[in-house]
């Protein structure tokens, strides 16, 4: 624990050890937003006991140094611009330990919306060239679900392209 006596563990006025864990907790957030879980699993994995961390991750969240809300905000938007749908990024922010009361006021999308958002990821992988094949429309709707678009949605699109454009 890099040079923290044991005493400072039951140090309540913050003292050395409670100093050096929010120093690193800064650290981390400097370089990109964190859920409480996140850091949490970090600080500890580097030894530092779970009472102290907690306690440090209570005053951050107090302090509005980390704070959630702002995390779900910035994530939704990122994976969105990367062409990743709403299922995908669901799972991987419960995956950091938030819940569906935090990630739903940001994944509220209408189905025309969610169906452009799909439409543009198709168009920029496969182009205008229709499928080839039900193989091939098989790989395109398995892409489009690992990307993270709901099913439905998905298979609205592999319709389109595979009934509409049958290979000849």
């Amino acid at each position: 624990m890099q040079g923290a006596s044991t005493q400072d563990d039951g140090d309540e006025s913050g003292g050395g050890l409670h100093d050096e864990i929010r120093s690193r907790a800064l650290k981390l957030l400097t370089t990109r937003e964190h859920s409480r879980l996140e850091l949490s699993r970090k600080l500890r994995k580097r030894g530092y006991p779970e009472a102290a961390v907690d306690a440090v991750l209570a005053r951050l969240m107090n302090d509005d140094l980390l704070n959630e809300e702002r995390l779900v905000a910035a994530y939704v938007a990122e994976r969105l611009s990367k062409g990743f749908g709403p299922v995908r990024i669901r799972f991987e922010l419960r995956e950091k330990g938030l819940s569906d009361l935090q990630i739903d006021p940001h994944l509220q999308f209408d189905e025309e919306v969610l169906m452009r958002r799909l439409s543009a990821v198709y168009h920029k992988r496969y182009g205008d060239d229709p499928a080839n094949g039900w193989n091939d429309c098989a790989k395109r709707s398995r892409f489009l679900e690992y990307r993270g678009f709901p099913a439905s949605l998905v298979a609205r699109m592999i319709e389109r392209d595979c009934l509409d454009n049958p290979a000849r």
